[in-house]
């Protein structure tokens, strides 16, 4: 029910998904199947949804019987492996952290975010909003787990790792960088490649496979990439139709361009994942249409085929376990 094509475009992904294969269950009120064509899907049953202008933490909290808590809680009793939504950010990592849990030795989850890199492996850039202030040895379980996850969505032996920074000197960056960067050399190692520091201007790079800051500094990131893309290819369409002798060329440069503009489009990733908490957890973007649900119900079960909740738990055990 969340996003702003919702439920249409969120049910016609997961018609599609499921036809191609993956098992889908639908949460939504009752009165779901008078409203749109779900087809065979099954519908687990919520009386309640959060809006996408509420706040995610209260809103999760008061309405227990909401579409997204219904949701985490189908993942955390056995009756789906992952969820997926294109809703309320903050409601959807509430639900999923209050009714998953966190996996233990986590201090806090972080949102991986794929970040495209024209000609090359994506970068994936965490934390991109969960935690607006951090710890420095966060980074370092932000280091982990992002490793794990760029090894398996993208087929990385050995992913690079790097520090987000305002200089590639260890001694640069403010005292969070400053404090996280030996405890991220000390963690280094077969399971944890880093690189070191890494600037604004290498995230859309091959320079490093995951970028790792705290969440204030990854989402400015993430929403300046995203508008400084747009404008770019706003201003490339609007100069082909500038003048009608420059439709040939637009026309003849168009095959090319578009493997470009794939690589670029946000949609092509389906969506963000929630490392730290104690199941599968896709969080898409609230303008999803029904590819972007198609591809993130495909990422979804991709990480739970990976086991990739599995690793961090390994990887991040407490000492005395």
């Amino acid at each position: 029910m969340g996003g702003e094509h919702a439920p249409d475009a969120i049910v016609a992904g997961a018609k599609v998904a499921a036809a191609a294969g993956t098992p889908v269950v639908l949460v939504g009120p009752p009165d779901l199947r008078t409203r749109v064509d779900l087809g065979d899907l099954p519908l687990i049953e919520a009386s309640e949804i959060i809006e996408m202008d509420e706040d995610g933490g209260r809103a999760v909290r008061r309405k227990k019987d909401s579409t997204l808590v219904r949701a985490a809680e189908a993942v955390r009793d056995g009756q789906a492996s992952a969820m997926v939504s294109a809703g309320n950010t903050g409601a959807t990592m509430a639900s999923a952290l209050l009714r998953m849990g966190r996996i233990k030795g986590v201090n806090r989850p972080a949102i991986a975010t794929i970040i495209p890199v024209p000609g090359g492996s994506p970068t994936v850039l965490l934390d991109a909003g969960a935690n607006a202030e951090v710890q420095p040895e966060w980074l370092v379980q932000f280091a982990q787990m992002g490793s794990i996850f760029s090894r398996h969505r993208f087929d990385l032996e050995s992913p690079k790792v790097g520090l987000l920074s305002i200089g590639e000197e260890p001694g640069k960056g403010d005292s969070l960088r400053k404090e996280a960067f030996p405890l991220l050399e000390a963690a280094a190692g077969p399971d944890l490649d880093f690189i070191g520091n890494v600037e604004g201007r290498d995230v859309m790079s091959d320079v490093a496979d995951v970028v790792v800051a705290d969440g204030f500094t990854g989402n400015v990131v993430l929403k300046t990439l995203e508008g400084g893309l747009k404008a770019v290819v706003g201003a490339l369409l609007e100069a082909f139709a500038s003048e009608p002798q420059y439709q040939e060329h637009a026309d003849a440069l168009m095959p090319a361009l578009l493997p470009v503009y794939e690589t670029l489009d946000p949609e092509t990733y389906g969506g963000a994942m929630l490392l730290g908490v104690d199941g599968v957890c896709i969080i898409s973007h609230g303008s999803s249409s029904q590819r972007a649900i198609v591809n993130a119900i495909g990422v979804a079960r991709e990480m739970v085929e990976a086991d990739v909740v599995g690793e961090i738990t390994t990887a991040i055990r407490p000492a005395d376990d």
